[in-house]
């Protein structure tokens, strides 16, 4: 198996399963063992432990009373909490940072939401993951506040996982709507419309996943 080496080798593996686990390849309830991953990964037992208790902080992973570790289930419950912490954190930093969004900025906003949608339109999970969250991160990190970024983070890997094991869900049609119309609204100059109708994507989630929560 391939994949890049970030500076240690415990964050490459960290970002290896993160990724396996917010795709799906490892699905919810698969009990984790740490000798078959790390034969699997090609690396020793120590950073696939080191991994996985990073994983387990990230609430992609549970333990067991009796100590078995497997990937945390994803249930409706824990997505509309999931979603109602995530679009505390991230309106509040789009909030704070719309006043200091540029021109370059822009660019780079309509940069993302082209590879955005490029990307549901191929099918491709991963890409548009990735490009969805980096537009809502170029708003918020205009704040200036590192810190509530490095929040959103901790949560933004789950809501992915949720989106990628519901490709076809109506799920996606708020984000691409709503970033459309942020954009636009932000060109015209209203930031204060934008800021209001990205809000609004986390009502019209929120709204979808309420209604799944019904029998």
């Amino acid at each position: 198996m391939s994949f890049a080496i970030p500076p240690t080798r415990r964050e490459a593996i960290t970002r290896q399963l993160r990724g396996e686990i917010v795709q799906g390849t490892l699905a919810p309830g698969t009990v984790i063992k740490d000798a078959e991953l790390a034969a699997r990964l090609g690396v020793s037992i120590t950073p696939v432990r080191e991994a996985i208790a990073q994983l387990v902080a990230e609430g992609l992973v549970d333990v067991a009373p009796n100590r078995t570790r497997r990937i945390a289930d994803l249930n409706v419950q824990d997505t509309v909490d999931l979603f109602d912490v995530m679009g505390l954190l991230a309106c509040a930093g789009v909030e704070w940072g719309i006043e200091n969004i540029t021109d370059e900025h822009l660019v780079r906003l309509r940069t993302r939401l082209a590879e955005f949608e490029d990307a549901l339109a191929r099918h491709d999970v991963t890409v548009a993951n990735a490009a969805g969250s980096d537009f809502s991160t170029i708003l918020i990190l205009a704040s200036g506040n590192r810190e509530l970024q490095t929040h959103v983070d901790l949560v933004v890997t789950r809501t992915q996982r949720m989106m990628a094991l519901n490709w076809d869900s109506a799920m996606w049609t708020p984000w691409t709507a709503g970033y459309r119309a942020v954009l636009e609204l932000l060109e015209r100059g209203d930031r204060a419309g934008a800021v209001e109708r990205y809000r609004q994507i986390y009502r019209e989630c929120r709204a979808l996943l309420g209604a799944a929560e019904q029998p």
